[in-house]
């Protein structure tokens, strides 16, 4: 059965490092295109990660990118920064604080 990006999601979630976020404050949307994709947001604050599913209050950071490239930076056949590269992956907003995802949900973005 093949994952679907929202359950990927969940994964990365369940991931959070707070001790890497420490005490920040963001707000990370993930707009992903394609028939499995859809809007889920990452709320960090305070040491603590909510993810809800569409867009919840103001991005710090938007990341888009399509369902099926999600799912190969997931599985670990896309590195998510020549995804950025090759313009698969798309930044808008705090361009540091989308390079923090990785240290705190590690093995995930």
């Amino acid at each position: 059965m093949t994952e679907t990006c929202e359950e990927s999601l969940k994964k990365m979630y369940q991931s959070f490092k707070a001790e890497v976020a420490g005490n920040l404050n963001a707000t990370y949307v993930f707009d992903i295109s394609g028939s499995g994709g859809g809007k889920w947001t990452l709320d960090i604050s305070n040491g603590k990660c909510e993810l809800k599913s569409g867009v919840a209050g103001s991005p710090s950071v938007t990341i888009s990118i399509s369902d099926q490239d999600w799912l190969a930076i997931q599985k670990g056949k896309l590195n998510s920064q020549m995804a950025f590269m090759m313009g698969k992956l798309r930044v808008a907003g705090d361009m540091g604080l989308a390079m923090k995802l990785q240290s705190m949900f590690p093995g995930q973005a």
